[in-house]
């Protein structure tokens, strides 16, 4: 049974779907049973791109300052923190960790192991077709890159 579930969020509708589940799992388990959910928001560092005019427009991509960052990780904060009610009410104790790299799904198989978690929770958006080609998927690649099971989580539209 799981002790440690990671439930990477995105801050959408969409990625707090295995919300829910996990909270149905929490209320079917032995209520003396410790069971820790990390919630998990990963910024990517790489999301400003700008054009530069001149001889034509040429994309640039600009990393976050680090000011930047901290600004981010507070407003991230408070909405993990707001996330995390409805998991602190079902009698689970909540852990919000902010990773910060350039693949989502990387930092997401990182957190698997640093975290010492063993089960990952996340929602998919369903993208099939030119939609996944074209944004790929974290979840797709979180369950064939890591080491853990996962429950995937369709979201609905």
């Amino acid at each position: 049974m799981a002790e440690r579930i990671l439930v990477p969020l995105d801050g959408s509708s969409f990625g707090e779907a295995a919300l829910k589940y996990v909270i149905s799992f929490l209320a079917d388990m032995n209520p003396k049973r410790k069971v820790t959910v990390v919630l998990l928001h990963v910024i990517n560092n790489l999301t400003h791109v700008i054009d530069v005019q001149g001889e034509g427009e040429i994309p640039v991509v600009l990393h976050y300052t680090p000011e930047e960052i901290e600004k981010m990780k507070q407003k991230i904060l408070t909405y993990l923190t707001r996330a995390s009610k409805a998991l602190q009410a079902s009698g689970a104790e909540v852990e919000s960790q902010i990773f910060v790299g350039e693949n989502p799904a990387e930092e997401i198989i990182k957190a698997e192991k640093e975290l010492k978690c063993d089960l990952v929770a996340m929602s998919t958006h369903g993208r099939s077709g030119l939609g996944r080609f074209a944004f790929g998927s974290v979840a797709d690649k979180v369950l064939r890159g890591g080491t853990l099971p996962v429950l995937l989580v369709r979201a609905k539209k």
